[in-house]
């Protein structure tokens, strides 16, 4: 990576991450992903919208494919995938069956959840292709070398973007309590957890009982998706890392009428897609945004 490609360099130690925004505008490293030691690794992913057909980008599914083969290239593998919903474009079974079938090419375990894209009119075409009796209604949690993972579902009810529902907040108070203060926690959700860009609905209406849960702990690093670009933000000992897509950008909060697809030059196009690896060891992550670009 060339010295010009990098525009801004900020690292934390100790419960840190290290970040390096590109002039693409995704958040880059010069290092590959590889496997934690004395801890692991895993992949996010997001926004896929299986199903859209648009000049923003005709090809969806070939920029799915390309990011799918370029996870399975890694050196070494993560312990697992997460796709942070918006899978499909329209909630159509047949997108789902697209979707499903190339999840299932990938070398690692997957972790799915919905967002409002896979949950339109109804979500009973999501939970029939991704749905677990483990975690009939999707949110759950996880534990991995120590590391405590929670899956939030904050399209709630499947219909609407941005909130989390009474039930679902008294299961993350109680999985919380569970836990010990310095225990790594990551949680993964669609739709941002603070309050991003209340206009544009960049938000979770009922989050910050989420985060006043999350005070307690020595580290936390909270990955959503949903905006299509990558911005981090702190507060306090909680990290926030939104997630760029594999599908189309949308425009940077505020320079714009509305959220949407933004079309860029075909040539940049690969540029401004990508995924994400991260790295936990010894209570430290360490994250590393891809694009698509060769």
């Amino acid at each position: 990576m060339k010295r010009k490609d990098f525009i801004e360099h900020v690292s934390w130690t100790g419960a840190g991450i290290a970040w390096t925004l590109s002039a693409s505008g995704l958040m880059t490293s010069v290092a590959d992903a590889r496997g934690a030691k004395n801890g692991l690794s895993f992949v996010q992913i997001s926004d896929s919208h299986i199903g859209f057909a648009r000049p923003e980008n005709p090809d969806v599914v070939g920029t799915f494919k390309k990011t799918i083969d370029d996870i399975n290239a890694l050196a070494v593998q993560p312990s697992f995938v997460v796709h942070t919903g918006d899978l499909t474009h329209l909630s159509k079974p047949e997108q789902f069956d697209t979707v499903k079938s190339m999840l299932a090419q990938l070398k690692a375990p997957l972790v799915v959840m919905p967002g409002e894209h896979d949950v339109i009119g109804s979500p009973d075409n999501y939970l029939a292709a991704f749905g677990s009796k483990d975690a009939p209604k999707g949110w759950h949690s996880f534990d991995m070398n120590g590391v405590h993972f929670v899956v939030l579902v904050n399209v709630f009810n499947f219909e609407i973007d941005g909130k989390l529902g009474q039930e679902q907040l008294d299961w993350v108070a109680k999985d919380l309590a569970a836990q010990k203060s310095s225990t790594p926690i990551v949680v993964f959700g669609h739709v941002p957890l603070y309050a991003l860009y209340e206009k544009w609905g960049w938000t979770t209406e009922d989050g910050t009982a989420v985060l006043a849960a999350l005070q307690r702990f020595d580290a936390v690093t909270v990955l959503n998706g949903h905006i299509h670009q990558v911005i981090q933000h702190t507060e306090g000992n909680i990290r926030f890392a939104t997630a760029a897509s594999t599908a189309y950008p949308q425009p940077a909060p505020g320079i714009a009428d509305k959220p949407g697809p933004l079309r860029v030059p075909s040539s940049k196009l690969l540029s401004v897609l990508g995924y994400r690896s991260v790295e936990i060891a010894r209570n430290a992550a360490t994250i590393t945004d891809h694009s698509l670009q060769a």
